[in-house]
């Protein structure tokens, strides 16, 4: 009898033992493909050219905001009108109470004191605000202003409101030996008046009025 096998098909295993892929890992396949060029694509677009396109647009439109919207005094920056600072003089406006630590407006550890109505630490903190208040200015019998009581909830406000600006007026133009009328309208003339009642209340940068406090002069100079 002839034998008709091929030479070279010779010892080759039948096509049915040859493995093949199976369809899960032929899927896993189909799919890995386009979901790694797509998350190098929006890794591309939203982690770098996104980012680049609205920096320039702002460095462009909003120059000083888009740095930080820094202050500076003699070419030298001594501050953001977006972080408060502490100011403990009598002849300074004093800002909000920060609960940041290790030190007040520490911009590096933004936060709250957390501690809840129920805290008699809140209720302590709270009582020492207003004797320190007292004791800055003992002839005003005016009622403190919240703002100067509690701290905000990220311990940077540079703000606040007309009313804690204006019931620090009299200690300042004392302190500072002005008349008490032209620490009223540098308050007035510092006032932030928002476009709409609906997006917020007036208030007042104690950085950048305090910085024009340095600028008046005493009554009868």
């Amino acid at each position: 009898m002839n034998d008709t096998t091929h030479p070279a098909s010779a010892g080759a295993p039948p096509e049915s033992a040859v493995p093949r892929p199976s369809p899960a890992a032929q899927d896993r396949g189909g799919i890995l493909r386009p979901a790694l060029a797509a998350l190098a694509a929006l890794t591309l677009v939203t982690g770098l050219f996104y980012p680049l396109v609205v920096t320039g647009i702002a460095q462009a439109v909003f120059p000083r905001q888009a740095a930080g919207s820094l202050i500076e005094r003699d070419g030298k920056v001594i501050g953001s009108s977006l972080i408060g600072q502490n100011f403990s003089s009598p002849g300074y406006f004093w800002g909000r109470p920060s609960a940041t630590g290790p030190m007040p407006y520490n911009a590096a550890a933004s936060g709250g004191s957390n501690l809840g109505p129920s805290n008699p630490a809140l209720a302590d903190a709270a009582k020492a605000r207003v004797e320190a208040l007292h004791a800055a200015d003992p002839d005003n019998m005016a009622p403190i202003p919240a703002d100067l009581i509690a701290a905000s909830g990220s311990g940077l406000d540079p703000h606040i409101s007309p009313a804690a600006a204006l019931y620090q007026a009299a200690r300042v133009a004392r302190a500072r030996g002005l008349a008490l009328d032209q620490v009223r309208r540098l308050v007035e003339a510092h006032t932030e008046t928002p476009p709409s009642a609906l997006i917020g209340d007036p208030a007042v940068n104690v950085l950048e009025l305090n910085l024009a406090l340095d600028g008046l002069a005493p009554a009868g100079r």
